[in-house]
Parts: structure tokens; C-alpha cells; sequence
């Protein structure tokens, strides 16, 4: 397992805090608006080059990556990226939080479950292998999250069940996620049943056309307006008469 903890480097610049308009000022000059906050200090807002942001969540570790956060230039801290938000259209970045992290303090992060191996019930039995959970939640120092978890599945068939405390990891790391929460398992394979013409045919005429119910009811609704017509006349009648 790899651990998150790698060399990148974020500038951060002080930016006044406010409405939308100073955001989007920030934004056309290239730059995202971002807060930073944690490890006992105040929080503070700052702007980011969104290019190198993205490099960091597009990295194999993603946002459990631990860079150096540089605040303008100077002070340097080590940090995460723990909120980002895109444009929910063209998908452009446009906000994130940063956490400053002390190297000696655990921390709690969700972690991504690969599934390693090709499942026994898959290959022999014809199932296919479903992945329930995709993440699990660990408590560890920051050089010791692992940027995925390799769950092997090979052994598994029909009826068994890989579950969070069949994950495999180091001593350095405490899950958190219920033990007894399952992973992965084996099941069968849907068969989609393609109707032969005899079938529909069977079938169709199974069922009534038309239910007599329905029938009437339209016959009623007609001979009720066949009715209702006359009474036109016998209203004019009475007008003439006044």
C-alpha cells in the first residue's frame, strides 16, 4: 500500500474575503478562491493556481495527498485538500478547503477499495462479483494513509462474503468503518427471458380484451349524454313562454 505523503508544492496568496464578485475576480485572474484553516490557527482565505490543484486530485493518491502548503511565498505547512466543488456544467473548479495537518497528530480519511484477483464463483460457478463498498474509513497518521487498499477476491464463491475486517493492513492503521460491513460477494447472473412469439401469443389470450366493466361505463357515460341532450330544448321553451 502506498502511502499519500508526496513532494508537491501549492502557493497560496491572501485575498479578501467577501461576496461573489471578489470570487469571480479571483477567478478571472486564473486563480480559484480557497480557505485554509487547522492546526490550532485562524482560518484564512487565499487563492490557488487550480491547475496545480487538479494535479493533486488527479494523482494516485488524490486528495489524501499531503504536499507544502506555501503561504505567499514564505511560511510553509504541510496540508490536504479535504472540500472542493466544481461548476456543475463545463466542471471548472471553482472552490476548495485546505486543512493544515501535524505530521505527529492522527487523522481520520476515507479510503478507496480496489478489488484484486478473479473471484472463484466468477470463474467456475458463472456469477458475477459485485462491489458493495468502495471506500472505508481509516484513523492513521499522515504518513501512513495508504492511497488504496488491495482486497483479494480470488477465493471467493457463491454464498461468502469479503467483508472490512477481511481487508488487509498494517498495524499504523485503525479502521473505522463497522467490521462486519461487506466488501464485495458473489452473485448470480440475471438471465433476461426473451419471449417466443407462442408465448406472447399464449399469453394474449390469457387475458380479457376489454373488461366488461370499462365497457359499460363508456356505454353508461354515452347514453347519459344522450340523454342530458334534450333538456336544451325544454330550457328554451320555458323562454319562449316568458
Amino acid at each position: 500500500m502506498a502511502t499519500a505523503l508526496e513532494t508537491n508544492l501549492l502557493e497560496a496568496h491572501p485575498r479578501e474575503s467577501g461576496n461573489k464578485n471578489q470570487a469571480r475576480r479571483v477567478r478571472h485572474e486564473g486563480k480559484i478562491p480557497a480557505v485554509v484553516y487547522g492546526a490550532g490557527k485562524d482560518s484564512l482565505p487565499v487563492s490557488v493556481d487550480p491547475r496545480v490543484v487538479l494535479r493533486i486530485l488527479h494523482s494516485e493518491t488524490g486528495h489524501n495527498t499531503i504536499f507544502d502548503l506555501s503561504m505567499n511565498g514564505g511560511e510553509r505547512t504541510k496540508a490536504m485538500i479535504v472540500d472542493w466543488q466544481y461548476e456543475p456544467i463545463k466542471g471548472r473548479l471553482l472552490h476548495i478547503d485546505l486543512k493544515r495537518i501535524a505530521m505527529d497528530k492522527v487523522l481520520k480519511v476515507s479510503v478507496p477499495i480496489f478489488l484484486k484477483g478473479e473471484a472463484e464463483g466468477v470463474k467456475t460457478q458463472g456469477g458475477i462479483m459485485e462491489q458493495i463498498l468502495r471506500e472505508v474509513e481509516v484513523e492513521c497518521l499522515p504518513a501512513d494513509i495508504p492511497s488504496h487498499i488491495d482486497a483479494d477476491v480470488s477465493h471467493l464463491t457463491f454464498g461468502m462474503v469479503l467483508r472490512v475486517s477481511d481487508l488487509p493492513h498494517s498495524e499504523k492503521i485503525k479502521f473505522l468503518t463497522d467490521p462486519n460491513q461487506p466488501v464485495a460477494h458473489v452473485t448470480s447472473v440475471k438471465e433476461e427471458v426473451v419471449a417466443t412469439p407462442e408465448a406472447v401469443a399464449a399469453e394474449a389470450a390469457a387475458v380479457p380484451a376489454e373488461p366488461e366493466v370499462i365497457k359499460k361505463g363508456k356505454q353508461e357515460t354515452e347514453e347519459e349524454g344522450a340523454e342530458a341532450a334534450p333538456e336544451k330544448p325544454e330550457k328554451a321553451e320555458k323562454k319562449e313562454k316568458k
